[in-house]
């Protein structure tokens, strides 16, 4: 698709500075745009132009003309990235694959109540009592066993899982292959077997949250597992048995949450965190990629680590550790003069006592 630049300048509600009649046809990030392409530079005044190639525009932030070479076209808006993204979805308009109303190679229980607008694709299940509110897409192989409940224009992408009893909110995006409600790892091992714990719970997903591919979330023992609204969590995510998380959390991809973990809300936990059973993570806590979190966390806190402690100590662990083979080497040297010393000590003792003999 080729469209003359004030068109993209029309759908931003930007401002031209050069050949408004340019031409582009993509969108591209800055250091693999050529003629065709629309970038963008969120802070030009930190960009090697010289490094840059031809380009057909470059969106910017109003004020910055100035530091951006005469021979670019500029789009200047309020938001560059906003911008952009908007440009993107121009020219990738998404693609919808999943045909409205039910599919006839999908298996519906009788008992089942569709609302509205719901799109059901091929060889997806739905169980008994299972309630689906208007607008939601399920995409082929989703199973939702009896008694789920989804809210209004959530979205279900294929083979999701999810056991009965389970509730999800509104405007929700599950992706594939997440499963929601499967049993929780707790047994009774007392008697020498490996018995399996009370799995009468639930899982219960409050509105706008966001479930990764690949990532699961246990049901409770009796209570629900919950996920608070606005919660996005990443891919490959383990979210153990009654676990109640906060709203608007960020988990981010391979991160382990044991059972009974109780988060706040805006915690931010990065990649491959890994917590123990029954923390508790205050408000606006930070955990860093790889944390081993065996305490808990106050609110606001940053830790990094294994085990997890406050950034600053960490990093000035990580900074003696860095010192530790100089350390070494100078512990040896103290060693060999201690050594020289102890012998010299011997040798005066020695010369002492034949003096007294004598």
């Amino acid at each position: 698709m080729q469209v003359p630049l004030s068109q993209l300048a029309n759908l931003t509600g930007g401002v031209i500075v050069g050949d408004a009649s340019r031409v582009v046809e993509k969108t591209a990030p800055l250091h693999t745009a050529d003629a065709l392409s629309v970038t963008f530079a969120e802070k030009p005044e930190k960009v090697d132009w010289n490094a840059i190639g031809p380009v057909a525009a470059v969106v910017a932030p109003r004020g910055h003309s100035a530091v951006i070479p005469g021979r670019v076209v500029q789009l200047l808006v309020d938001s560059p990235k906003d911008a952009f993204d908007k440009i993107a979805a121009f020219f990738h308009p998404v693609v919808e694959t999943l045909a409205f109303g039910v599919s006839q190679k999908a298996s519906v229980a009788p008992s089942a109540k569709i609302g509205q607008n719901v799109s059901i694709g091929d060889f997806a299940v739905v169980g008994e009592n299972v309630e689906i509110a208007e607008g939601v897409k399920i995409y082929p192989g989703v199973v939702l066993m009896a008694n789920v409940r989804v809210g209004a224009n959530t979205v279900l992408f294929p083979n999701v899982v999810v056991y009965e009893n389970v509730q999800i909110g509104a405007n929700c995006i599950l992706h594939a292959n997440c499963v929601l409600g499967a049993y929780g790892f707790g047994y009774d091992s007392s008697s020498g077997v490996h018995v399996l714990a009370a799995q009468y719970g639930s899982v219960v997903i409050e509105d706008n949250v966001e479930i990764g591919a690949c990532a699961t979330v246990d049901r409770g023992a009796y209570d629900a597992t919950y996920i608070g609204e606005g919660t996005k969590i990443d891919n490959h995510v383990m979210i153990a048995h009654n676990c109640k998380l906060g709203k608007r959390n960020m988990i981010c991809a391979s991160v382990g949450i044991a059972g009974s973990v109780v988060t706040g809300d805006y915690v931010v936990m990065a990649g491959r965190v890994g917590m123990r059973d029954h923390v508790t993570v205050g408000d606006f806590a930070t955990i860093g990629a790889m944390a081993g979190v065996m305490t808990d966390v106050p609110a606001k806190a940053r830790i990094v680590g294994i085990p997890a402690t406050p950034e600053k100590e960490q990093f000035r662990k990580q900074a003696a550790l860095a010192k530790l083979p100089d350390t070494l080497k100078d512990y040896r040297k103290l060693r060999e003069e201690v050594a020289k010393l102890e012998e010299r000590l011997r040798a005066l003792e020695n010369a002492c006592n034949d003096a007294s003999q004598t």
